[in-house]
């Protein structure tokens, strides 16, 4: 597994899909595939055929933000967002499952930023 704390993942959040999609793959060439039967409105970027970043439809999340987001890979994740908390970062929703992916937390550290930190399921 990736060392923890090296970015994992990167997502673009907004409510501009069709364009975002015509930009990446008019200006790097990317292809977008639909990410699983049951997650709505997320994209795979995909460089043949591997997934390279994601693509999240913000409009079904009013307030929401629009622009990048990274993760990070953490060996716990609940021991980890346990030392985050009392270093004064804030859970910003309870920590979660995605199938086939990992074990996730969305935090903001004391500087007001907002992080991802997961624990991947091992590809085999």
């Amino acid at each position: 597994m990736t060392d923890t704390g090296t970015v994992i993942w990167s997502e673009l959040m907004t409510t501009e899909v069709d364009k975002a999609k015509a930009f990446y793959s008019q200006t790097l060439g990317l292809e977008f595939e639909v990410f699983g039967a049951n997650n709505p409105g997320y994209w795979l970027a995909t460089i043949d055929g591997r997934p390279i970043w994601g693509l999240m439809d913000m409009t079904q999340r009013p307030g929401g933000p629009t622009g990048w987001f990274t993760y990070m890979v953490v060996d716990d994740v609940d021991a980890r967002v346990k030392g985050a908390l009392a270093a004064g970062a804030e859970l910003c929703m309870p920590v979660f499952e995605v199938p086939t992916v990992g074990r996730i937390a969305i935090l903001q550290d004391p500087t007001s930023a907002l992080i991802g930190w997961m624990k991947p399921i091992p590809r085999g």
